[in-house]
Formats: C-alpha cells, sequence, structure tokens
C-alpha cells in the first residue's frame, strides 16, 4: 500500500467467543439475533449495535467494555443504549436494519479513543431472566490520512516507487506538467490522473468549475495539492459575470484528495454527492453560499470522507436579520465521516447531518464555529452512533439541533456555547435517542429553554451547565416528553417567576421540582456571576458580536458546578468516591484546540 490509509479504510471485526448462557430461557428472556456489529471507526470513535430478540420487561442490559491488546484491565463504556422499538425507521428511506417486531435494537459508542490505536471490546449482554452473553471484537479507530511524500517508503516490505507528482499552473492547455513546463490548467492535467498521482497546483487562478473525472484506489489516492508557492485558487466565476455552480465537482467518485486550495465565487464551493474516502483539507472556501455539501447518497455509497483544517466563510451576516437562510457551511450523509479542526462562520448552519439511506457513524469534533443564523450544528436525520463533541459555538441562533433523530443515540458532548439567541438544543419533530452530556451553554434570557409541542422520546441529560439571565423559567419546556431522563444539570442566573416547566406543569423552585417532577433531582442552581474563571458573564445584548475568544467557559474554584455531577462510564470517569464537574470542561483542564491547526 502506498499510502498511510490502511487504518482509515480497515476495520478488524471478529466475534472471539460466546460464554453459553446461563439459567433456561425464561418468558422474558434475552435471545441475541445474530453478532453484534461495528458500525465504521473514526479517529477516536468506535461504534457498535446488535439485535436482540425477547427482553419484553426491558431489564436486559448490555455492559460496552475496552482495552488495548495484550491489556490487564478492561475499562468501562457506557452500556449500550436501549433503541426506543421503531423508531430506527427513517421517514422517507426507512431502514436498512431488519430489527423484527419482538426483537429490540441496542447501539452505543466508544469515545475519546487514541487515534489508529487497536482496541479489543468487550460486549456483555446480561438478563436475569436468561439469554446472558458475552462477545469479543477487535477494532481499531482510523489514522489521519498521510499521503508519501516522494521519498521511497520505509516501513516494512518491498520499497515502492514513489507517486508520480506532476505540476500544474493556470492556463487553457498544453505543457508537459514538469516543474519547468507545467500543465496549462486542470483540465490538461486531468489526462493524466490515476491512482497513486500528486498534482502540485502553483499560484495563480484556475478559472472556472473543476470537475474531477478520474478516481484513485483506496491508499493510492490522486492528490490535488496546492505547491505551496502561493495561493492556488480554484475560481467558479472565470471571466463571466454570472457565477458558476461549482468550484469543485467531485461527485461519482472515490479516493480523491483536496488540499491547501483556495475556492471562491461560486454557489457550491465543493459538491462530493455518491461518493466515498474523499479527504478536505486545508482548503479556504470564500464568496460562496454552500462549502462542502454532499447530500445525495442515492445509491448508498457515500462513506468515510476526512474534512479537517478548513476556513469555510459565508455570507449571512449576524445578527440574524432575514429569517431562516439557505446557506449551509458543511452537509454530510452516509458512514464513517470526520469533520474535525475547521472554523465555519457565516452560514445558517455550520455543519449539518443529512437524511439518506444511511446515516451514522459520523463524528463532528475541535470545530470553532460562529456567526450562525440559524444552528451551529445539526445532527438532524441521524439514525445512531452519530456524534458531535468538543465544539465551540459563539453567536449562533440556535445552538445543536436534532430534529428528528431517528432511534440514536446521538452523543452531544463536551461542547461549549456562547451567546445563543434561543435554543441550546433543539429538540424537535418528535427525536427519539439524544444523549447531551457535560455542555456549557450561556445565553440572555432563559438558560434552557424547548418550544415544541411535538414529543421528545427516550432523551438522557445528564452534567451540562445551562446559564443565563432573567426570565420566566430556569428551564422552559413545552415539549411532551415520554421516557426522558433528564437530571444533575446545573442552572445559573435569574431571577426567575417558576423554575421548571416540563409536561404541562410549572414547578415554582428548584425543591419542588425535585420533589414532585420526577426529572432534575439532583439538579443544583449556580451563581451566574461567579462560575467561570475567565471572568464571563452572560451576555447583555444578542445582537452583539462577541469574540470566540471571550468564549472561555472554565470553571472557576468554589464554583457550586464543581463535583456536582454524575459520573458516566466514558464520558466523566472518577477516581473512586469523586464526581464530576458540571460542564464542557473539568476543572483546571487546558481549553481543547478548536478550529485549523498549524
Amino acid at each position: 500500500m502506498n499510502v498511510r490509509w490502511q487504518s482509515f479504510t480497515h476495520l478488524a471485526l471478529y466475534a472471539v467467543f460466546i460464554v453459553a448462557p446461563g439459567a433456561a430461557a425464561g418468558e422474558y428472556a434475552s435471545k441475541p439475533l445474530g453478532e453484534p456489529v461495528l458500525e465504521l471507526p473514526t479517529l477516536h470513535s468506535l461504534g457498535v449495535y446488535w439485535i436482540v430478540g425477547g427482553d419484553e420487561n426491558k431489564n436486559a442490559r448490555i455492559g460496552f467494555e475496552y482495552r488495548k491488546p495484550g491489556g490487564e484491565e478492561w475499562k468501562q463504556g457506557r452500556n449500550l443504549f436501549r433503541v426506543e422499538k421503531g423508531a430506527h425507521k427513517t421517514e422517507k428511506f426507512g431502514s436498512r436494519l431488519n430489527v423484527p417486531d419482538d426483537a429490540w435494537l441496542f447501539a452505543g459508542s466508544l469515545v475519546m479513543l487514541e487515534p489508529d490505536t487497536p482496541y479489543e471490546l468487550r460486549l456483555r449482554l446480561n438478563d436475569p431472566d436468561g439469554g446472558s452473553t458475552e462477545k469479543l471484537l477487535s477494532a481499531s479507530t482510523i489514522a489521519e490520512p498521510v499521503a508519501r511524500g516522494q521519498q521511497p517508503y520505509e516501513g516494512e516490505g518491498p520499497v515502492l516507487p514513489p507517486p508520480t507528482v506532476w505540476h500544474v499552473a493556470p492556463g487553457t492547455g498544453g505543457g508537459k506538467g514538469a516543474p519547468d513546463d507545467p500543465f496549462k490548467g486542470l483540465a490538461a492535467a486531468q489526462g493524466r490522473a490515476k491512482p497513486d498521482t500528486i498534482f502540485l497546483l502553483h499560484a495563480g487562478v484556475y478559472e472556472g468549475e473543476f470537475k474531477i473525472k478520474k478516481s484513485g484506489e483506496a491508499g493510492e489516492p490522486i492528490v490535488w495539492r496546492g505547491a505551496g508557492d502561493g495561493e492556488a485558487i480554484i475560481d467558479g466565476q472565470g471571466q463571466s459575470a454570472k457565477r458558476l455552480g461549482r468550484g469543485i465537482a467531485a461527485t461519482d467518485v472515490h479516493d480523491v484528495w483536496f488540499e491547501n486550495l483556495t475556492i471562491r465565487n461560486a454557489d457550491y464551493a465543493f459538491v462530493g454527492h455518491r461518493s466515498a474516502r474523499l479527504v478536505i483539507r486545508h482548503c479556504h472556501m470564500h464568496s460562496v453560499d454552500y462549502g462542502i455539501t454532499c447530500t445525495n447518497n442515492d445509491n448508498d455509497s457515500v462513506r468515510q470522507f476526512f474534512i479537517s483544517d478548513n476556513v469555510i466563510e459565508g455570507p449571512c451576516a449576524w445578527p440574524r436579520t432575514k429569517g431562516i437562510e439557505n446557506p449551509r457551511g458543511i452537509q454530510v450523509t452516509g458512514m464513517g465521516h470526520e469533520v474535525c479542526y475547521n472554523r465555519i462562520r457565516g452560514f445558517s448552519d455550520a455543519v449539518d447531518t443529512f437524511p439518506s439511506p444511511h446515516c451514522a457513524a459520523i463524528d463532528f469534533h475541535n470545530n470553532e464555529i460562529s456567526e450562525c443564523t440559524d444552528d451551529g450544528t445539526e445532527m438532524d436525520y441521524s439514525e445512531r452512533n452519530t456524534r458531535c463533541f468538543l465544539n465551540r459555538y459563539t453567536n449562533v441562533f440556535q445552538g445543536i439541533s436534532m430534529q428528528p433523530v431517528y432511534g440514536g443515540p446521538v452523543y452531544v458532548f463536551r461542547n461549549a456555547l456562547y451567546n445563543v439567541c434561543v435554543e441550546t438544543f433543539k429538540l424537535h419533530n418528535s427525536p427519539s435517542g439524544v444523549l447531551m452530556f457535560h455542555n456549557t451553554s450561556v445565553k440572555k434570557g432563559i438558560p434552557l429553554v424547548l418550544m415544541t409541542g411535538v414529543k421528545v422520546r427516550n432523551s438522557v441529560s445528564r452534567n451540562n451547565l445551562f446559564i443565563g439571565t432573567t426570565g420566566n423559567y430556569a428551564c422552559e419546556n413545552s415539549a411532551p416528553m415520554e421516557d426522558c431522563d433528564w437530571d444533575y444539570d446545573g442552572f445559573g442566573g435569574g431571577p426567575w417567576r417558576w423554575f421548571l416547566k416540563w409536561n404541562g406543569t410549572r414547578y415554582a423552585t428548584l425543591n419542588e421540582a425535585k420533589a414532585r417532577a420526577g426529572v432534575v433531582k439532583h439538579a443544583v442552581f449556580v451563581g451566574a456571576a461567579g462560575v467561570f474563571a475567565s471572568g464571563v458573564q452572560p451576555p447583555e445584548d444578542q445582537t452583539a458580536q462577541y469574540e470566540t475568544s471571550l468564549n472561555d467557559l472554565r470553571l472557576k474554584p468554589g464554583s457550586a458546578a464543581l463535583g456536582a455531577g454524575e459520573p458516566l462510564s466514558g464520558f466523566s470517569d472518577c477516581p473512586p468516591g469523586q464526581r464530576p464537574d458540571l460542564g464542557a470542561y473539568p476543572f483546571g483542564s487546558e481549553l481543547p484546540h478548536y478550529g485549523p491547526r498549524k
């Protein structure tokens, strides 16, 4: 293999052993229907699902543990999530999973794992009524895709020839691809495109839509890369005063990479419909309505995009004055995508999932997002094991949307949000299977509000920190809540007329809500004035454009948020006898890196 890609494409999938069931199966005994299935891996996450029959009394549990090969002790992840029956079926596409009506779908993720690392996984189905089973699986997180340079490969195995390298300069034809006689224009260069080829685009303006016609192979991509001698600009406008539709069109291709390019003056900077294993990295997109779009997956081929370290700037102005606008920063569907370390601003939504035959096993993390006139991120139409974590949002009309989620679990954790105008979490259109852990939100007005008359089902909230100012409620929830478990969150701000609205009932105080509401039994009040070490206060003016550097929401010594959470295996592990801090950052931690890396 000529490119260090093997961890990106390979997934070891082994059921190593099965422990024989114990007691004879009773009326409610669990009956595994087939083997557990591993999802496509990402840098930091491994997901799995398993279909289990029986267990009508819902007392079975599936533990999820992991360790590196050869390790002596297993680490505990969060138990697999019991998906609501039938909720995994999407409105338009149904489901590719055959879950019988009398069976359950369990699914879940291990998160915050090390990249490019093999792991042993242990699933332990435990049912007091019988059918208990244990499975061992092997999987590996992916490595960041890195193409070989021009030197011979020095790893194990035979020395491989270097990739073919061609040089390209702006123009309309001709050239031999040599450093002193480059191909003139992208059309001339494409005639030499084949797997394991690198094209170095020298500085200048390449006019018109760049339509990709040839694919690479797994481990042998075709790479289109800025040469580093100045900006290599793909200009969709060309010589016409009218925009063309696309800057780069990479539709129906696979194993093609784009690095260190500037894309401008197009309705769509980059389109990747029905494609797989595309890398878009260290690119700058501006003067476009849409950044990266991959929403057509009608043949179920979209897999394993790696989108990182890009700067994507849109046309939407802060504050919102036009209602919901169309421009979007990144839209993806399919499976196995990694969207990380991007700087995105000036769109209606920054990063979205999109409906298709599959929308699962996707990670959004370490993105710096600001000035969004609708949603900072949409996890909408996700099926299971999509994950939004370690992102920072500043100046967003709505925070993170999950409308709808088809069964889940969808994980939203360790995100920091400052100056959210309305809803921190937009749970409209009856989502089922949302898990919200360890997020911090700071906004003017009601700390946590949800404005919808449609049910929210089978969701869990833990260890979040919601800071606001004055309003009618600390938490105003207008949605009918069904099988939802919200607790151990912190609220700051006030004064409020009531503390909580839940399933149509108002609770005047936190103590009353703890005693009577059936939720927030361990919630705490956190004074807004002294909760953050940076001294940042809730915004006084939602229409102001606050700098992202102000969004430092690490906790202050002595805050009531310290040690007020519930230990969550795999998400907030603590020494025995200790409890985690609320919010996005454990006390004393460094800020994560948000946005492009150098």
